[in-house]
């Protein structure tokens, strides 16, 4: 049974790792969509959701399956509710991809009222988070998981700095203001990503250890 419940759960971290693939995929389009005003990259990354919810669905009842036929205890237990917390994470992720896709398609042909630079910086250090969790959640690394901590602080001091330029931008120039929205709003998707990626270090920290510990103060 023990090595069932091992071959069992190595399959459902492999598909965890899939899935955070094809989320950082999907996240690296929407800012290449936005910033080469690419449309029809926009509308695939929204067409590609439903494979990204799908997978989270198939690796659901892998977990499922788990409990109901191996009845794990203690760190095994762990790692299936770390997965279905992980992959819930990466659903929404998934979700706010498809936000800044559905906000390219909003802003259309339309000129950027500024060339993006902080924009794609901010979704460099979002994807480092991704990259560094997911690493840490396969090798069960501890300081990968709190490294998260660090880079979310650069992925907030982006925000604020995005935020403040566009704020003064629209200030300036009220006629800038339905696109210096949709900016915003493009930094507030990344912003909560990287959240959500720091939620999923702390699930690695529970998954390992068995308790809580806050990695966003």
């Amino acid at each position: 049974m023990k090595n069932i419940f091992a071959r069992h759960l190595t399959e459902m971290k492999s598909k965890v790792i899939a899935m955070g693939a094809m989320v950082g995929k999907s996240i690296d389009d929407a800012v290449i969509s936005l910033r080469e005003r690419d449309l029809e990259l926009a509308r695939a990354i929204m067409a590609n959701d439903d494979a990204v919810d799908a997978l989270e669905k198939e690796i659901e009842q892998l977990c499922t399956h788990l409990i109901a036929t191996c009845q794990p205890f203690a760190a095994d237990l762990r790692h299936i509710i770390a997965g279905y917390k992980i992959i819930t994470a990466l659903e929404r992720m998934g979700d706010l991809a498809v936000d800044m896709a559905q906000v390219s398609l909003r802003i259309g042909p339309e000129k950027l009222i500024k060339p993006l630079i902080d924009i794609p910086a901010m979704a460099r250090e979002v994807q480092l988070g991704i990259k560094e969790v997911i690493a840490a959640y396969t090798g069960e690394n501890l300081e990968g998981a709190r490294r998260i901590a660090e880079i979310d602080d650069k992925v907030d001091m982006y925000y604020g700095r995005i935020v403040t330029e566009l704020c003064q931008l629209m200030e300036q120039k009220p006629a800038l203001v339905p696109q210096g929205v949709q900016l915003v709003l493009v930094a507030r998707f990344l912003e909560r990503i990287g959240d959500y990626a720091t939620n999923i270090g702390e699930e690695i920290i529970y998954m390992s250890l068995g308790v809580r510990e806050s990695l966003n103060e």
